[in-house]
């Protein structure tokens, strides 16, 4: 099976690094990127769509047919939010746009980049845990088996990327000795594309996917 991925989030580090991952690999044959702002690449398997409202794509329907992948690496932090606030650039933005690609592409499958500690019975103390895990029961309840939640921790970036976050490389020279000390919340960028992908060409038989799953899953690339 061909991978025609749209992919979302892409001015960010994770966006960045699996449209990366999408366009050296051989199984993708195409990629459709939505965004705010243009970013600037040319690629042979790249189509671009600058769209400034992510509340309302119902505008792109007739650009996004024919895909069977959405990598949704859109997010924002909850830092400084109150939990309204939060909801809706969370909850009610990833669920507007999976809605909407699931009408026009019956058989998508979604990767969404949730993180370690999301909470999944909604009830727990932490808000953006619970907001999150809202977000991704509602994206199950959507697309059914062909959903698959991401849950990182610390992500080691790839090597040359624009979108990194200067905290990352001061202490990436430290993955290695994370990665033994801190095995089950460490992975790499690379891990994270390449997982994604997989889900499409191999699947996998959790939909929740923790850091060893999104490793394991990569692993299938090899």
């Amino acid at each position: 099976m061909k991978v025609r991925a749209i992919i979302t989030g892409v001015t960010g580090m994770v966006g960045e690094g699996v449209l990366h991952e999408c366009l050296m690999h051989p199984d993708v044959e195409a990629v459709l990127v939505i965004t705010r702002k243009s970013i600037g690449l040319k690629h042979s398997k790249l189509t671009e769509i600058v769209h400034s409202n992510f509340f309302d794509i119902s505008s792109l329907e007739a650009s996004l047919k024919n895909y069977n992948a959405c990598f949704f690496c859109l997010g924002v932090t909850s830092v400084g939010k109150k939990e309204e606030e939060y909801y809706h650039l969370t909850y009610d933005l990833t669920t507007h746009v999976a809605a909407t690609l699931s009408k026009v592409n019956a058989d998508l499958t979604f990767c969404y980049v949730s993180g370690v500690g999301t909470d999944s019975s909604e009830k727990g103390t932490s808000m953006w845990a619970r907001v999150k895990g809202r977000t991704e029961n509602e994206l199950i309840n959507i697309f059914s088996a062909r959903a698959f939640m991401f849950r990182p921790g610390y992500i080691q970036p790839t090597k040359g990327l624009k979108n990194t976050n200067k905290v990352y490389y001061l202490f990436s020279w430290l993955y290695p000795l994370w990665k033994t000390l801190f095995s089950k919340y460490a992975c790499t960028l690379k891990d994270i594309g390449l997982a994604m992908i997989n889900t499409v060409t191999k699947g996998y038989d959790k939909q929740v996917l923790e850091v060893k799953d999104i490793i394991a899953l990569a692993a299938k690339s090899s």
